[in-house]
């Protein structure tokens, strides 16, 4: 996938990388003592002629709201093999997590490190869309390996709702 492609909300459209970063920073100092949980996951649909995969950033000040933004990307075949469909997700939440670990999370992470001692913290996890249950239960071995390879938490279902919930809403 095109980093340099767009991401979108409900009161934002056509944001590049470069402009998610700073509305994240943006929500960041309107309150810098918090915790925050910025989290990445991929949710996908098979369409009748194509697989639309919807990737999420989503920032969760907890307890005190959220941000968030979307990108999408249509692939124009259907994908019939969960471990296919399962590993693309996958990449695509890779490929922006690395974009943020290796270029824009020090520049967050200062933004709070003043604030440490107040409780701020920030802490970045994938979510994927595979859970105990059902038939993506053999695949949790191996995608969370590939997100703990990167030194990221990787966060399955119940607990990966940037996936399973906020991305879901939006390849339908």
């Amino acid at each position: 996938m095109d980093l340099s492609s767009q991401f979108y909300n409900i009161s934002d459209n056509n944001m590049k990388i470069e402009d998610v970063i700073k509305r994240i920073k943006s929500f960041i100092q309107k309150d810098p003592s918090s915790q925050y949980v910025l989290s990445i996951g991929t949710d996908s649909q098979v369409h009748q002629e194509e697989t639309r995969f919807i990737t999420a950033v989503h920032l969760h000040r907890v307890g005190k709201g959220a941000w968030g933004c979307l990108r999408n990307f249509t692939l124009n075949r259907p994908i019939r093999s969960v471990r296919e469909k399962i590993s693309l997700e996958t990449s695509f939440s890779q490929e922006l997590a690395y974009m943020f670990t290796n270029t824009y999370l020090m520049d967050i992470m200062d933004l709070l490190i003043p604030y440490t001692d107040d409780g701020a913290d920030l802490t970045l996890e994938v979510h994927l869309d595979i859970g105990k249950g059902g038939v993506t239960k053999d695949l949790i071995t191996e995608m969370t390996g590939r997100i703990t390879a990167m030194g990221l938490e990787a966060k399955i279902k119940p607990d990966s709702y940037t996936a399973f919930s906020y991305a879901n809403r939006f390849t339908k």
